[in-house]
């Protein structure tokens, strides 16, 4: 990483309780992730891995309680440095036993209130979001053109409306909207998947945020649209240089649009490094995770090699019931008998095994 990172993310812990189960959901446990000013950051991995629920801590909108119960975001940008989890361990009390949390304690009322004092002037001005259903996350009752407005106006110096219309119609262009003027006025139950979808781009970026989190941008849409909204991210990113965190299940898109790339499994991050090095079928120094994944993909090399789809043996971890060794475990087919006593008991760190290429491995560390 060449530049310093303008989001780092540390030991971050975002939990959930289940009264049915009387158990935590570990959702996220124990991420760290930095992203450099200017580069894309991929996250991939199955679903429930936490890749969605970093991103929302990371936004403050985690609601369900306990939510946030560790861990330190640092957010820097050339207008604001501040710890988005600012004056966190004053809210929550933990409970631990052997190095493993038992018991929180959490105020979330006064949380909530901390976490939106924090958030008030990063929230959609320094860091905005692109969620996974455009249409769900557009207001249904107000014409699209005018959410870009209410956005322009409540996060940039332009207050009056003809100047803020005039720079809602110039975003509604600049994402390739046909006919600007007329969409202006559309309300988004009028508007496609894909145009709902590029309505949110624009909404984001008419701010001009230091970070851009898109989280499943091209789910739920046609194979056509998603390839016009990857062509249209991959655009932005050249035209803007804006710093990006993608997270998305399609491996594709995350190799074409991402500099680096974080796979993450079981709430936690497996493998950090170069896009080129994780997502390479001939790089060899992947997490077994990582290989699993790409020898998933269907392709037509993948079913010349092997004659059938491949696919991860096993089921995703349940992150109620977290193994005390390797979380990958169960389902690892590179295991040697060497290391078999250590995967099963001892959980491996994430550590560097190449110039910014860190695996939590011990096939690479003994």
């Amino acid at each position: 990483m060449t530049a310093a990172p303008i989001l780092k993310i540390e030991a971050l812990r975002t939990y959930f309780y289940s009264r049915n189960k009387q158990a935590f959901i570990r959702s996220v446990d124990g991420v760290s992730l930095e992203i450099a000013k200017g580069e894309t950051l991929g996250v991939v991995g199955e679903s429930g891995s936490g890749k969605s629920v970093t991103a929302l801590s990371v936004m403050g909108l985690t609601s369900a309680g306990p939510g946030v119960i560790s861990g330190k975001i640092t957010f820097k940008s050339d207008r604001i440095q501040k710890n988005l989890l600012q004056d966190l361990p004053d809210f929550v009390k933990l409970t631990m036993r052997d190095g493993r949390i038992m018991e929180v304690s959490k105020d979330v009322a006064g949380w909530e209130r901390n976490a939106e004092r924090v958030m008030k002037k990063v929230r959609g001005k320094e860091i905005a979001m692109i969620f996974q259903n455009p249409k769900s996350s557009l207001n249904p009752f107000t014409p699209v053109g005018k959410q870009i407005m209410e956005a322009i106006q409540l996060h940039t110096p332009i207050k009056n409306e003809p100047e803020a219309k005039e720079c809602a119609l110039i975003w509604l262009d600049r994402v390739k909207i046909d006919s600007p003027r007329l969409r202006f006025e559309s309300y988004p139950s009028s508007l496609s998947g894909g145009m709902c979808q590029r309505t949110m781009i624009a909404m984001a970026l008419a701010c001009e945020p230091a970070l851009l989190i898109a989280d499943e941008p091209t789910t739920g849409l046609d194979a056509t649209i998603q390839s016009k909204i990857a062509e249209l991210l991959a655009e932005l990113k050249s035209e803007l240089g804006i710093t990006t965190l993608l997270i998305s299940h399609d491996i594709g898109i995350i190799s074409r649009l991402s500099d680096r790339v974080a796979v993450m499994y079981g709430g936690t991050v497996f493998e950090h490094g170069p896009t080129g090095e994780i997502l390479s079928a001939g790089f060899q120094s992947k997490h077994p995770y990582a290989s699993a994944l790409l020898a998933s993909i269907p392709s037509a090399q993948n079913i010349r090699e092997n004659g059938v789809l491949q696919a991860i043996e096993g089921d995703v971890l349940d992150t109620m019931n977290i193994p005390e060794g390797c979380r990958f475990y169960s389902r690892c087919n590179q295991v040697t008998e060497k290391i078999r006593e250590k995967c099963a008991r001892q959980e491996p760190d994430l550590r560097e095994v190449g110039s910014g290429h860190k695996e939590r491995c011990w096939l690479y560390f003994d």
